[in-house]
């Protein structure tokens, strides 16, 4: 889908022709170019996270396949916790600002990122939404990347935590197809479970099995945004993680403890 990741690349590895050599001068170039690029990200999601350190905000990037209800898990957020946090969220898609709209008619600053053909959001990328999105004053920024099971999984951006979704419609064998995605969740939310009754072949416990099979302690909660069940406790839990957040900062074991204050008007010169 996209030539930021190498999911562009289709050619087999000449190790999978039969007969062929076990290594290639294309899989030698591929490997470096992987290994240039992440290295490169990484610098910059360190860049982004000294921005949030700095001003104190917790940044969550929330991950899921297209359609599991990340957006939807946003609105009845802001709707539960306006009045108490304050919000900012980047959205990332191929194409339009649809969620992004979602968000702002709740009264929450909203940046969309329209990433063409990248199928997942790079440090770069929110690095350039930061220009538009003042860090000042707000609790924590929502990351909402590209629908995919896949990508977003190997690009940090600079967030704090990362929350996995898994809507029922999906199958509850996710955990299982996807390690990587699932194995990075700070915390898992299987969404519309209202659907329960109408697809008894999703075993929620199933689910969680595999998660902790992936040696993942992460906390599984349920939640139907549609009928709002569930969606305190997920709001007890972002309280939480806030706050462990903040005192971490505040005894040293912050990652930003000892960096000085970076200035809003310095993000462009990181490039």
């Amino acid at each position: 889908m996209c030539e930021h990741c190498g999911c562009a690349i289709t050619e087999p590895p000449s190790a999978a022709v039969p007969g062929g050599p076990a290594t290639g001068a294309q899989d030698v170039e591929v490997v470096q170019v992987m290994s240039n690029l992440l290295a490169e990200n990484d610098a910059m999601a360190a860049h982004n996270r000294e921005h949030f350190d700095a001003h104190g905000v917790l940044v969550i990037n929330l991950m899921s396949s297209p359609g599991a209800g990340k957006t939807a898990l946003l609105e009845r957020t802001a709707e539960a916790l306006g009045g108490k946090l304050s919000f900012a969220v980047i959205e990332g898609d191929l194409a339009t600002e649809n969620d992004a709209q979602r968000i702002r008619a709740k009264g929450v600053p909203a940046v969309q990122i329209t990433t063409g053909s990248a199928c997942h959001l790079d440090a770069r990328m929110v690095h350039h939404a930061l220009d538009a999105l003042p860090l000042a004053g707000l609790d924590v920024l929502f990351i909402e990347n590209v629908g995919n099971l896949v990508c977003p999984a190997s690009f940090d951006l600079g967030q704090h935590l990362d929350v996995t979704l898994l809507s029922v419609p999906e199958g509850d064998d996710k955990p299982q197809k996807y390690p990587v995605m699932f194995r990075t969740a700070d915390a898992l939310l299987i969404t519309k479970t209202d659907l329960l009754p109408l697809l008894p072949e999703f075993e929620p416990r199933r689910a969680q099995a595999s998660l902790r099979a992936l040696a993942s302690d992460a906390p599984v909660l349920h939640v139907s945004c549609r009928s709002s069940e569930g969606v305190q406790p997920w709001c007890l839990w972002l309280e939480a993680a806030l706050a462990d957040h903040r005192a971490a900062k505040v005894s040293g074991t912050a990652q930003s403890s000892t960096q000085p204050p970076v200035a809003e008007h310095e993000h462009r010169a990181a490039y």
